[in-house]
């Protein structure tokens, strides 16, 4: 006959050991941890993600996506394994709160910030305006181009659902800005087709008391009162006219501050013609305005002759030397 009695086997520890040597095994997390996990329930609002805790994890929809969703599965599949950013540390039912937001978040203003190192020209679709500028997306973020910053003819209003190629003015991730510039895009573009001492035909667009903004093509150049003539000009409204059409020289091209600086003094035969008789200026631009790249050309090299001799004195000789150095103090003061 078999012995049924039940045999006892001392194990030398109880479930309360077995359950604390659990606990000493188990993974600490803790908010700004990147983890893996698992999707293993969608729900309407969220999901539970297995992420190796005790309990599920959750992450709500608005946590989901750096756009905006309207349902979990656009982002998420059942058993799909992926990172998620821990969120909050856990509740009074022990869950923790994940994002992948987040995460898209940090590796969208790691790639702005490549682009603009890049000095990248980007295009995005305008999706709002308001009184300042336009709003448009970058990369998931939200990006700003201030009034002065659009290049266009267009009501600000009218250029909702129209993509503008832009280049970076500001990315700061700290302050959350991200400035964007349509004007200094236009202007890019067109410099690589223009250069300094090139005439060329525009249109007054407006008109202010320190000069006229004139449009050459699309994008527009200022004629600074001081360079609309060799005599002096009360204001700008005494030579022009709003939509008048004229003829200007480039002297500058600054690329970086998207700015086109232009000149009619230089065109002038005689000093004061602008005033009293522009369409000889107007006339004769081709031909003075080959004498400007001469004289240019004759100073560059003059200068790199200059430079070019030997010198064992290392202080400044001239007041011209003395003037430059305080004027470059003077500007970084």
């Amino acid at each position: 006959m078999v012995n049924q009695d039940t045999l006892t086997i001392d194990v030398g520890f109880t479930y309360e050991d077995f359950a604390a040597r659990l606990d000493k095994y188990d993974y600490h997390f803790s908010p700004g941890d990147v983890v893996a996990g698992t999707v293993f329930s969608l729900e309407p609002r969220g999901a539970l993600i297995d992420i190796g805790a005790k309990t599920a994890a959750y992450i709500p929809i608005q946590e989901m996506s750096i756009n905006r969703i309207d349902n979990p599965d656009e982002v998420l599949q059942a058993d799909e394994t992926r990172e998620f950013f821990i969120l909050a540390d856990e509740n009074e039912d022990g869950q923790l709160t994940l994002s992948i937001r987040r995460i898209e978040y940090m590796r969208a203003w790691e790639r702005v910030r490549q682009l603009q190192a890049e000095d990248a020209t980007v295009r995005s679709i305008v999706f709002a305006t308001n009184r300042g500028g336009a709003l448009v997306r970058i990369e998931g973020l939200r990006g700003f181009i201030p009034g002065s910053h659009i290049s266009t003819r267009k009501p600000k209003e009218e250029l909702v659902g129209e993509e503008l190629p832009l280049k970076f003015l500001e990315v700061d991730e700290e302050r959350n800005r991200l400035v964007l510039s349509h004007r200094r895009a236009l202007v890019e573009r067109k410099m690589n087709r223009l250069e300094v001492g090139e005439v060329v035909i525009g249109t007054v667009r407006g008109i202010k008391p320190y000069g006229a903004f004139i449009d050459i093509g699309g994008v527009s150049g200022l004629l600074h009162i001081s360079e609309i003539s060799h005599d002096h000009i009360d204001t700008p409204h005494s030579v022009f006219n709003v939509n008048d059409e004229l003829k200007v020289m480039i002297i500058d091209l600054d690329a970086e501050r998207g700015r086109i600086s232009l000149s009619t003094k230089q065109l002038e035969p005689e000093p004061g013609d602008m005033v009293k008789n522009p369409q000889i200026v107007y006339d004769k631009a081709e031909e003075m305005a080959a004498r400007y790249r001469e004289q240019v050309l004759e100073k560059q090299q003059g200068v790199e002759a200059a430079m070019s001799e030997p010198s064992n004195d290392a202080e400044p000789t001239s007041e011209a030397e003395y003037s430059a150095e305080e004027e470059v103090s003077a500007v970084e003061e």
